[in-house]
């Protein structure tokens, strides 16, 4: 964990910087609050990574219309697995398909996410200036567990919209849609509330992206 930080620490000082500027711009319009400064931060990040989410989901949409042509040469080539991968990657290169295109996009994504956790997790708040709402101070857990419990709903949320669009097997969907929330809320109990106000906030702007994306381009559920 040292190593990260010490990798990350750039991007988490400038992370720091944007924060206290947009904290001090809020205070000039008299809303000068921590919680909103991080949740316009986000909003932020999240509107200047949105290119990315796009080439994710059109990533997705490509994978979903090989779908039935991928279980096709499951069906015809049933117990040669070294068959099967060879007619799949044949099949991707005449459809021009990159099925790693969909995670470049999160693996890009994963330094801006990794220094956000940093940043909130070790931030300095000016003094008696640190709460939010019910929380008295965004650099310790939320001791109502409101925040835990909102970060599990919008990771339900976010798991159920992108499920829909996501191939494998509907076990495999159901046990993501209830086994990830329940991590996540779990884990937010232990962390600052600052860093969890962050993930709701994220979460909530990929379900209004996600739902954006979709109607664009169109994507369709996957039948399993």
């Amino acid at each position: 964990m040292e190593f990260l930080h010490s990798l990350f620490s750039p991007l988490v000082a400038l992370l720091d910087v944007v924060l206290a500027y947009i904290y001090n711009g809020l205070s000039v319009i008299g809303i000068g609050n921590y919680g909103i400064a991080i949740i316009v931060l986000t909003i932020i990040i999240k509107i200047i990574l949105y290119p990315l989410t796009v080439k994710q989901v059109k990533s997705m949409k490509a994978m979903q219309v090989l779908q039935p042509k991928m279980k096709a040469i499951q069906q015809k080539y049933k117990g040669d697995q070294k068959k099967i991968q060879e007619e799949v990657s044949k099949l991707y290169q005449s459809e021009g398909v990159n099925p790693m295109a969909g995670c470049l996009p999160l693996v890009a994504q994963m330094p801006i996410l990794m220094s956000m956790f940093y940043a909130l997790q070790s931030i300095h708040y000016q003094a008696g200036q640190s709460g939010f709402l019910w929380v008295p101070d965004l650099s310790h857990p939320d001791h109502l567990y409101i925040l835990p419990v909102l970060s599990a709903i919008s990771t339900f949320a976010l798991q159920y919209l992108t499920s829909s669009t996501t191939p494998g097997s509907g076990l495999q969907k159901k046990m993501m849609m209830i086994g990830m929330p329940v991590f996540i809320g779990y884990i937010s109990c232990n962390f600052a509330a600052g860093l969890v106000i962050y993930w709701i906030t994220n979460n909530i702007m990929q379900v209004i992206q996600q739902l954006i994306i979709d109607r664009k381009e169109g994507v369709k559920p996957i039948k399993d």
